[in-house]
Parts: C-alpha cells; structure tokens; sequence
C-alpha cells in the first residue's frame, strides 16, 4: 500500500484461491452459434472475418458478441491460434488479429462490452452498443456487485473469451492444442480468469492487468473508496483473478510497467506468484499503458513461437539474491544476452511517482550470471535481462532497505 494512502480502506482477498462456481463450462467448451455481420463498413481487405456468436443470456435474454476472426491464408497445415482480449476504452481490433495472422497464428478479437466498431470511410470513430448486448463495463462495473452474479459484466466477459476460445479451436486448419491468449489492461485481468478455468489454453500473456486490486491499484484510491465497503469487498470475493489464478498451471509472460497508473508492482508481483505454473516477467522503465502496439510488446510473440512453434525461447531466471550491498542474479538462455540491467529507484510510497534508474550489471563470463553492487539510496530493486533479439525478461523485484 502507497504510504500516503495508508487512510484508505483495502479489501484483501478473503478466499485466496477459490474458484467460485459461475460458470458451466461444458456449455462454455462448445462451439457457439455465429452470425455474419452484413454491414459493408465491416468488410475486411485482409480476409479477416467480422462475426457475432451467441454469449449468456442476460437478464433471461440473449446476447451476442462482435469479434473478428482471422486464418492465415496461406495455411496449408495446422496452425496455432491466439485469442485477443481488449481493455478499457477499446474493442474487437482488426489490426491487431490482422498483427498476428501475418505472424502466422489464427486469431480472434472480441468485444467484452457488447460493442461493434463503427466507421466512416475506412476510419473507426467509435464502438457503439448492439441491441444483443449483454452488462455494461462501467469501468469495472464495481457498483453492480451485489446483483444477481450471472448478470454481471465480469461473468460474461469471462465466459465470452472461454467461448471465443471454442469458436476459434473449430476452424478449419487450426491445431486446437496450440491456442493462447493475451489480454491488455482489464483484458489482461479478464484473461488471467479465463486460463484459471479453461485448462485448454497452453499459453497466456496478460500486459498490465493484475490481481490484488483491493490491497494497491488505481480502484482502490477512487472507485472502492465510494463504495459501500461490503459491495467492494463482494467484488473482490467474485472477480479478483487472485482468487482464481491458483489454478492455472500453463505457462504464463506477465507484462508491464514500472509505473503504471491502474496495475502497481506490488499487486503485480501477488498476482504473479499466485500461479502454479511456470511464469516469466517482463517489466520495463515506465512502460506506456495502451492497447497495441504498446501492449503488444513484442516478447509475447517470442513467448507464443517458444510453446507452439518450438522457437528459442525466451530467457529463464534461475535465482536472485542480495547480500550485504550486493545483487546477483543466474539465468539459462539459448540466446545470447547483450547486457544485463540493474533497475532500482531511490524512492518509497507511491509506485506511480517512483523514479527509476539504471545501470550495468557485470556478467561474469560465460557463467549466465552477473552481480552489480546496490546502490546506497536503493529502495527497490530488480535485474533486466537483454537479449540479442532485444527482448526483456526481468526478476521479481525487492525492496531493500541499505
């Protein structure tokens, strides 16, 4: 917790590590009826195909949900797949399954807002809501946590991107054993639930969005805050991913930002620790908050190509330690690394205000190793792997007091 918000309520998960029994995953695991979308500002010139499928009922109706869905064209054998999950303020991007169908992977986007992007002349200007919509996002829909759990936006967004996920594993040419993910902001948290519950996925790379979001993040210090404490604890208990991620044994590439607004490196690193699985790191100075490209950082492809297509993967930590006013860190890489950096801020309180430096690590040879001596002012310190494809893999980061 910042210090100077040390007023302020926190709402610690009070189950950690409970699933709540929210969905019916063998509806969720089968393939879910689509629906063409006729409208001649969606057609695609990349092949790229615009479609609704049918998500929960809402409130004892239907819903349907806008995606995009891409194959490569070109895929003359199985391919692998990726299912994208946007943040606040976006929708199903074009471009970014366009992205990945250029990289060789089927891919769809889906909207979790019961959303369709609207254009004017070739140009998308807004994504307003379809008459299938299911809850409204609301920023988190924080206050409608005490209505009936199914109707809430959380539940659906979930179980859209398990459906997104058995729509795309049917498709003609893709190996449905090769299917990821990757979620930006609240699609990262949105994910971070999803590979919880559906063990299908072999891979995810949720960029910024964490757990832990009643203990440090950017809704505690405002939206929980104005909230009837009990309403803000019911959110916690149904829709923080730390009270799922305690079942997810895939691999997992967390990616984010020393100083980013909404997910601090403190609940950052809860979340992470909370998987089963083996988990890398990537967290970079002051890394924008954004959709892609900025949150499509490209050691998530390295990452995908590592699990699916048996490309180099990326760096491993082996240990990391301190002593007296030393840090050491070991690795194992099949690629080369450039240099190693020592990142560390001299500042307390806050993660968002933090300023952070850096420096040179001194590798010690060709024993996958470096030490650096810790800076007297250091606060919080953690290492940066750079590697020859200049990709960043990271150490947990710690607080030391010199």
């Amino acid at each position: 917790m910042d210090s100077q918000h040390t007023d302020l309520l926190t709402f610690p998960l009070p189950n950690k590590g409970r699933a709540l029994p929210c969905w019916d995953l063998s509806v969720l695991m089968q393939v879910p009826d689509c629906y063409d979308v006729q409208s001649s500002e969606l057609k695609s010139p990349c092949g790229i195909r615009p479609l609704y499928f049918e998500g929960l009922n809402y409130q004892g109706k239907p819903t349907r949900v806008f995606a995009w869905l891409g194959v490569p064209s070109d895929a003359s054998d199985s391919v692998p797949g990726i299912v994208l999950v946007h943040g606040g303020g976006g929708t199903a991007f074009h471009d970014w399954v366009k992205l990945w169908v250029d990289r060789g992977y089927a891919a769809i986007a889906i909207d979790t807002t019961g959303s369709t992007p609207e254009f004017v002349h070739g140009m998308e200007i807004s994504h307003p809501r379809h008459a299938y919509a299911g809850p409204a996002f609301d920023d988190g829909a924080f206050a409608a946590a005490m209505d009936c759990v199914t109707d809430q936006w959380m539940c659906h967004a979930v179980a859209d991107t398990i459906l997104a996920h058995s729509l795309l594993a049917s498709q003609p040419k893709i190996d449905s054993q090769r299917i990821g993910i990757s979620g930006v902001s609240w699609g990262g948290v949105i994910s971070e639930i999803a590979v919880s519950l559906d063990d299908r996925f072999c891979f995810a790379a949720p960029v910024y969005g964490c757990g832990h979001l009643g203990e440090n993040s950017y809704w505690l210090e405002t939206d929980f805050q104005k909230l009837d404490p009990e309403i803000a604890r019911r959110w916690i208990e149904l829709w923080d991913p730390g009270m799922y991620l305690g079942n997810a044994r895939l691999p997992m590439l967390f990616c984010n930002g020393t100083n980013d607004k909404h997910f601090r490196p403190d609940s950052w690193q809860k979340t992470y620790r909370d998987v089963r699985g083996p988990v890398t790191l990537s967290m970079k100075i002051r890394m924008p908050h954004d959709h892609p490209p900025a949150g499509d950082p490209a050691e998530i492809l390295v990452f995908a190509d590592s699990i699916v297509r048996q490309g180099s993967a990326l760096p491993m930590i082996q240990e990391q330690g301190y002593s007296e006013r030393a840090a050491w860190l070991r690795w194992e890489s099949d690629v080369p690394i450039d240099s190693v950096e020592f990142v560390y801020t001299a500042d307390e309180g806050n993660w968002v205000q933090r300023e952070w430096h850096s420096l040179q690590a001194t590798i010690k040879g060709s024993e996958q190793t470096a030490e650096v001596s810790i800076p007297t002012e250091c606060s919080a310190c953690y290492f940066n792997l750079i590697d020859t494809r200049g990709c960043i893999v990271s150490s947990e980061h710690f607080e030391t007091k010199i």
